[in-house]
């Protein structure tokens, strides 16, 4: 299996809707940070991208179709060369709406003490947000204007035959054109509200 898709949105851009959504076009698993968690042979690999390292990326990506969220959009350049035909989709919101979602949810997920089981992952993960996105990402200027340079990027440097842009609510049409494939039937799937995210996390205090 090769990658059909190249993710270069970053997280909190419905990416997790556009995983489950792309799964069922291309036939194949999308990768998203969940996987990272499955994969734990991964973070090693994603550590030496955020190092500058070269990485193989059929070690990561062999039994994948498509990759969407972070850590893979970072490297987006580097995927979409090693991966010539695969397209390239850039999904982005509004920048503050980006912002009240990213903050309530993976910031303060990564900004919280961490278990020993889980530090190479989250070094890696601070790595990736000093190095490829911003050491002030705490900060809700410094964070919107690092969004908004990468997806400057993305426009300015992606080939334009192979770019593709997507926002949340522009459901399948978007990505069954350029993947060359019919509209499905079924509603677009809408998945990882913030709500969802944070209770996922255990951010929120169960009641009840």
């Amino acid at each position: 299996m090769t990658l059909q898709v190249v993710g270069a949105g970053l997280g909190r851009t419905g990416t997790h809707s556009l995983k489950v959504a792309l799964e069922q076009l291309v036939g194949g698993p999308c990768y998203h940070m969940i996987e990272v968690f499955g994969h734990p042979e991964h973070v090693p690999l994603w550590q030496q991208a955020a190092d500058g390292e070269p990485v193989v990326w059929d070690q990561i990506f062999g039994e994948f179709a498509a990759s969407v969220d972070w850590p893979a959009s970072a490297f987006w350049e580097q995927q979409a060369a090693a991966y010539p035909d695969a397209i390239i989709l850039l999904s982005a919101r509004d920048p503050a709406g980006w912002w009240t979602s990213v903050s309530d949810t993976i910031f303060q997920a990564v900004d919280r003490p961490t278990p020993p089981e889980m530090e190479a992952w989250h070094r890696m993960v601070m790595t990736l947000f000093d190095r490829t996105f911003t050491t002030d990402w705490r900060d809700e200027r410094a964070a919107i204007e690092a969004y908004e340079r990468h997806n400057e990027h993305v426009r300015a440097t992606a080939p334009p035959h192979r770019l593709v842009e997507w926002a949340p609510g522009d459901g399948w049409e978007p990505l069954c054109q350029a993947l060359g494939l019919p509209v499905p039937e079924e509603a677009f799937p809408h998945v990882n509200s913030t709500a969802e995210f944070r209770a996922m996390a255990g951010l929120d205090p169960l009641t009840g």
